[in-house]
């Protein structure tokens, strides 16, 4: 079975390249060959870890690889089946005008995820019963892009799960489709990570004489003639899985779209897919907590801009030049560019929302233009404003673009109403380790752990991503290329 996968997976990979170098899009294929070189280095830390944290954090960068390969070959696949429909559309001859306008993106962030508990009272408040265990995570996937969260400890003595991390996705559609995902790990399952059928060798052949144990422990070594290696021939007693160590487990998830954005505090329906029989179960109260936040291109760019002529008051030769410029829900006119650049006040703001009329008036008989009108109702009265350009295509283009900024606000909805904060993640520094701890990564050396540690503090702004230790990314990479 386990060849058959890799044989799979081999043709899964070359009909990828192939679709990429169609495409022309090096830089996925650059993501997933990346990702495979994380993920085999994951598969050698879990092997190597003798530590449970250790381990546990490893099996979560393999599942987190696993989980962002799919990710950009699904993208990929997307992006083909974009490019057929568009050759087909226009190579068919009845194919009727095609509308191209497009919704803007946007910057979509999630952020304080809390999932409740609900533990029994004799478990929470009389600390009763066997301690139970998990360690668990969030997965975040949104189209292409996929993140994690970092790793928690989950036991009784909690009453919700808290996630600090701010999560944000880049160039997001108004469609979009948040899936959040919670995986858990049984503290207390597997034990050691690539050492327990070892233990359990050394300890049956004390049980079985010296004679019989040697066999034992020859059967149970992965050498040439081990049966766990892929020449051997013999029906394994205890067989070693492929990817040794914790496995984790999908405990709940749920599906965030546009109509779950708010500026606030909200909390969701989560979906559980485990019971209570299961060893990596937690008692979970069937919600997550979060804020979900999306800014539009439309409001935090500028969409136009450019000289203008506004008329000020009634005076019919009262025109006075201004620099205008379309961001968010305002038009903003500047005296000149430069008050712009220099963060001077406006002269005059117009507002530009969803209740702004906008009309093309009759032609100038002095003007070679069409005037703008935008009128907008303050305090119950209508006040109107009136724009004009240097020539007919310069009020064409601001036309088109006050038309494309309702469209996005139309598909945007309640996320033009105001501009929603978003706090940007701050890199991941690399933690400090006690040197207690006796971890992995000092059985490595101190100039190796030293070289890392630098290395990976001018690497913050980087697309790597590194689990609370700080440097198991790296390390991943660094035993991939072993």
């Amino acid at each position: 079975m386990e060849e058959k996968l890799r044989i799979l997976e081999d043709l899964n990979m070359i009909y990828i390249r192939q679709i990429a170098l169609s495409l022309k899009d090096s830089d996925i294929q650059k993501k997933i060959d990346h990702e495979i070189r994380m993920r085999d280095g994951a598969c050698k830390l879990l092997a190597a870890c003798s530590q449970r944290d250790q381990a546990l954090e490893a099996s979560k960068s393999l599942l987190t690889c696993n989980t962002r390969i799919m990710a950009y070959m699904s993208e990929l696949q997307r992006m083909k089946e974009a490019q057929v429909m568009q050759r087909v559309a226009r190579r068919s001859s009845d194919a009727g005008p095609m509308d191209d306008r497009h919704p803007c993106k946007a910057k979509v962030a999630i952020s304080d995820l809390r999932i409740p508990l609900m533990w029994k009272d004799t478990e929470y408040f009389k600390n009763k019963g066997e301690l139970h265990r998990c360690a668990v995570f969030c997965l975040l996937q949104l189209g292409g892009q996929s993140f994690d969260t970092d790793m928690v400890m989950v036991d009784r003595t909690l009453t919700d799960i808290c996630f600090e991390n701010t999560i944000v996705f880049e160039e997001v559609s108004p469609g979009f489709e948040l899936r959040v995902e919670l995986y858990s790990s049984s503290w207390e399952d597997g034990g050691s990570a690539g050492s327990t059928p070892r233990k359990l060798a050394s300890k049956l052949s004390s049980s079985l004489g010296r004679s019989a144990g040697k066999r034992m422990r020859a059967a149970m070594e992965p050498g040439g003639n081990s049966p766990t290696s892929h020449g051997g021939g013999t029906t394994l007693l205890l067989p070693v899985p492929s990817v040794p160590g914790p496995k984790y487990h999908l405990l709940a998830h749920t599906t965030l779209t546009l109509t779950h954005v708010q500026d606030s505090f909200r909390t969701h329906d989560l979906s559980i897919t485990a019971n209570e029989e299961c060893s990596f179960w937690l008692p979970l109260y069937g919600s997550v907590c979060c804020r979900l936040a999306a800014q539009p291109h439309c409001m935090t760019q500028q969409m136009m801009s450019g000289q203008l002529r506004v008329k000020l008051g009634g005076d019919p030769q009262g025109w006075t030049d201004i620099y205008g410029v379309l961001k968010g829900t305002k038009l903003f006119c500047y005296h000149k560019q430069d008050d712009k650049e220099a963060s001077v006040d406006p002269a005059v703001t117009i507002g530009i929302n969803k209740e702004t009329r906008i009309r093309a008036a009759e032609k100038d008989p002095h003007s070679k233009a069409q005037s703008i009108c935008i009128s907008n109702q303050y305090g119950g009265e209508e006040v109107t404003h009136t724009l004009s350009t240097d020539s007919r295509e310069d009020t064409q283009r601001w036309m088109e673009a006050f038309w494309q900024q309702f469209y996005d606000m139309s598909q945007w909805k309640q996320c033009c109403d105001d501009l929603m904060k978003i706090d940007l993640p701050s890199p991941r520094k690399p933690a400090l380790i006690s040197p207690k701890q006796g971890s992995l990564y000092h059985e490595m050396g101190k100039n190796l752990l030293d070289l890392l540690h630098v290395h990976i503090y001018y690497m913050g702004h980087r697309a790597l991503r590194f689990n609370s230790d700080g440097i198991c990314g790296e390390i991943c990479l660094l035993l991939a290329d072993a």
